[in-house]
């Protein structure tokens, strides 16, 4: 069983005793957190879509720890001008471990979108272009001198 969930502004892929590092969240270590924008449920083969969320699906969490990302340094040049610039930047990041999936609303098999209809509405509106003849090529004229 997996799910896709907004966490923190970013869309992760879910699962049971997964531990996934996620923007810094305000919950302090230890606590525990509940995520309700639940974007799809895969139930061994039964898939539940959402529209855009689904309705009363959630997903638990624990926060293990608060830390920092690696250093990324940012490095600017313009070449022939002397400009260097050197920054280095580490993000906050919060260690979670997703504790259960609990999906709600009805169970929905992912469909093909329909391109009988669309394709059908675009024919009748689309008008044949008249087809534009060209120009001859203008001949090469000797000149004797």
């Amino acid at each position: 069983m997996y799910a896709i969930v907004e966490i923190a502004g970013q869309q992760f892929k879910v699962s049971k005793d997964l531990k996934v590092y996620v923007h810094r969240l305000a919950n302090e270590e230890g606590s525990k957190v509940s995520f309700d924008k639940v974007y799809l449920v895969d139930d061994n083969g039964s898939i539940t879509i959402g529209a855009p969320a689904i309705e009363g699906a959630s997903v638990e969490a624990k926060v293990l720890q608060h830390l920092k990302g690696d250093k990324v340094i940012v490095f600017k040049k313009k070449r022939r001008k002397g400009f260097k610039k050197r920054n280095g930047h580490r993000q906050y990041l919060t260690q979670i471990v997703i504790e259960g999936i609990t999906a709600g609303g009805t169970v929905k098999k992912a469909a093909a979108p329909k391109k009988a209809a669309v394709e059908s509405s675009t024919e009748e509106t689309e008008v044949a272009a008249p087809k534009v003849k060209k120009a001859p090529k203008a001949k090469k004229e000797d000149t004797q001198e």
